[in-house]
């Protein structure tokens, strides 16, 4: 495949990540196997270390576009979890969403210098990736809690500041610090947007403008954005988790609104 100048190249590969990658998708489902394998591999055979088939352009904004399908998840996560299973869980729910990602970091930060010959910050940038994924130190009650993505949240927050520190950026106290702010201003933000969004949908409704479900998508994806990107904005004044505050907000949207609208926005983020 020829890379030409003239953007054409460009469509050809968001062609090739969709067709290929569904396609693999679906081998790998069956054969019984998570569909996402099928997609990692399209991802690495079609890179720039194996085929290199995509244009230059599209890895340019790789970063973006893994943000948007992280946003993406976290909305479907939102949208999903149901508050009143984790308030009857309490304390137990609180802690395992963040101790055995700690425990894991910890383990990484002590043991993967003396096995693998890297520092203390790789290891932690380490921990934190393979910390949100593990399967390790599962017990029942944990599973459903991993599978609504909470403790995947919490290791996100600390990736930042490990990633930060592995790139030569200066990190001390306050960064640590400023976690525990970063989280509480990212739920407030999001819960603050989540509710203004519900207002504005019921409004709507009210006057006899019903805003349809593919158009409340493509809305709550749009404040996602904006919520991620504060987060950027904001970066040496505040600390403010965008992520959390997308969480929050989808969560605040699912408890306002009926059973219906909530069920069908999650069904259809789940299908993005």
């Amino acid at each position: 495949i020829s890379k030409n100048r003239n953007g054409g190249f460009m469509l050809a590969s968001l062609s090739l990540i969709f067709l290929v990658g569904l396609a693999m998708g679906a081998i790998c489902q069956k054969l019984k196997m998570p569909r996402i394998i099928g997609m990692l591999v399209t991802g690495i055979v079609l890179g720039p270390y194996v085929l290199d088939f995509l244009d230059p352009s599209i890895l340019s904004i790789s970063s973006e576009l893994r943000k948007l399908a992280l946003i993406i998840i976290l909305l479907k996560a939102g949208l999903s979890l149901d508050l009143k299973d984790l308030k009857k869980a309490g304390r137990p729910a609180i802690l395992m969403s963040f101790v055995p990602a700690t425990c894991e970091i910890a383990g990484y930060i002590l043991f993967a210098p003396l096995l693998l010959g890297i520092n203390r910050i790789e290891a932690a940038v380490m921990g934190a990736v393979l910390g949100a994924v593990s399967p390790a130190v599962v017990i029942p009650r944990m599973v459903m809690l991993m599978e609504e993505k909470c403790d995947d949240i919490f290791v996100i927050v600390l990736f930042t500041t490990f990633l930060s520190m592995a790139q030569g950026g200066s990190a001390d106290i306050i960064d640590f610090v400023n976690i525990p702010v970063s989280i509480v201003l990212g739920i407030l933000l999001g819960a603050v947007t989540g509710y203004g969004l519900y207002l504005f949908f019921e409004t709507s409704y009210a006057h006899k403008h019903c805003v349809r479900n593919s158009t409340k998508v493509i809305i709550v994806l749009g404040f996602s954005m904006l919520l991620v990107s504060v987060e950027g904005w904001l970066e040496g004044k505040v600390s403010v988790s965008g992520l959390l505050a997308v969480v929050s907000m989808a969560c605040v949207i699912k408890i306002k609104s009926t059973a219906f609208v909530s069920k069908r926005l999650s069904e259809k983020f789940g299908k993005l």
